[in-house]
């Protein structure tokens, strides 16, 4: 089985099997378990015993110092999370009733047939990402400020209770921390504000976020997608920009969306969590190199990382949030022996 190597600031636990390391810096003889060569460190000279070692030297520092083959460090650095039916339940009832709106805007501002609307309104979900993204792909000349005031403004946002448990848990993550939605940013503002976790969050990725052609762009955001879109991707500099022929949505669960999340944020998504509540979310983010959690279900499903049925799970399924690091070792080459020292 493989090893694990853990290093918990305070106290701290470190487990390692040392029978039979190199110390590659220095000495070309076996470790002793019970001994180590003198460390080039001005904290300890001398020969010494493996614990004042261990407790003296940061963790990948030893494993790197002990020759240690096939090691891989997993380590969180970056958080995103979704929104709407993640940070709170479906069971809330905001998702039925926003359904309910974009059928009606659909109904009574396209002029769609209300004989069709729901079948076409999942459709254009399940195919586009959202049912915007959707309209927008199909021709539908849309006023975005006017659909999402026509389908967020009459939400039942008083729904939304403070929720201390999942903000206490969030403050106590190390992480740094992003919603990334695909509403716009007013609603995102409005729900977080009704569970209490406004201050928990470095920023709010959303709709506005990816769609260059939103008739309130900031210039924050014009500056920094200024050298993002490429030819290539059928998107000219900014700097340069003119609208496209046939405008388009961005939104999860596009590789697009996705690319720009992790851009636009700084981050390296082979150390960034991912959570949503959307299989095709989930689907996505891994593609694009994140680790991924899916909310709201037990289920295993392809692309998961993890699973848990409520967001306030975290702590019981994911403890590795919480943890400074943590090694992965070679069976192959470990020896079954091992030592641990507490301090």
């Amino acid at each position: 089985a493989s090893r694990f190597l853990s290093a918990i600031p305070s106290p701290s636990f470190v487990l390692l099997s040392f029978a039979s390391f190199l110390c590659s810096s220095c000495s070309a003889a076996p470790l002793s378990p019970t001994s180590l060569p003198p460390l080039q460190s001005p904290e300890v000279k001398g020969p010494h015993t493996l614990r004042d070692c261990v407790l003296r030297m940061p963790v990948m520092e030893l494993v790197e110092r002990c020759g240690l083959p096939n090691v891989a460090q997993v380590q969180y650095d970056n958080l995103f999370f979704d929104l709407d039916d993640t940070l709170y339940p479906f069971s809330s009832g905001i998702a039925a009733a926003c359904r309910k709106n974009i059928e009606e805007y659909m109904t009574e501002k396209l002029g769609i047939e209300p004989a069709i609307v729901s079948d076409l309104c999942g459709e254009l979900y399940r195919n586009h990402g959202t049912s915007l993204a959707g309209l927008v792909e199909r021709g539908y000349t849309i006023d975005f400020d006017d659909f999402h005031s026509y389908v967020h403004g009459r939400l039942p946002y008083h729904v939304l209770r403070p929720d201390p448990l999942l903000r206490n848990l969030l403050l106590s993550m190390p992480q740094r921390k992003w919603i990334y939605t695909n509403a716009d940013e007013k609603h995102a503002h409005k729900c977080l504000r009704r569970l209490g976790l406004e201050d928990c969050f470095e920023s709010i990725i959303c709709f506005e976020t990816f769609n260059v052609n939103y008739p309130n762009l900031s210039s924050t955001t014009e500056a920094i997608y200024h050298d993002y879109f490429d030819d290539q991707n059928g998107y000219s500099p900014i700097a340069n920009f003119t609208k496209p022929e046939k405008r388009r949505v961005i939104c999860k669960p596009s590789r697009e969306a996705m690319r720009h999340a992790i851009k636009l944020a700084g981050v390296d998504p082979s150390k960034t969590l991912f959570f949503d509540d959307s299989v095709r979310n989930i689907a996505g983010g891994k593609a694009a190199g994140l680790h991924t959690v899916l909310v709201g279900s037990s289920k295993r499903v392809e692309g998961a990382d993890y699973t848990i049925e409520s967001i306030h799970n975290i702590r019981e399924a994911i403890p590795g949030i919480w943890q400074e690091q943590e090694v992965i070792f070679s069976s192959s080459t470990v020896p079954m022996e091992a030592i641990v020292v507490a301090a």
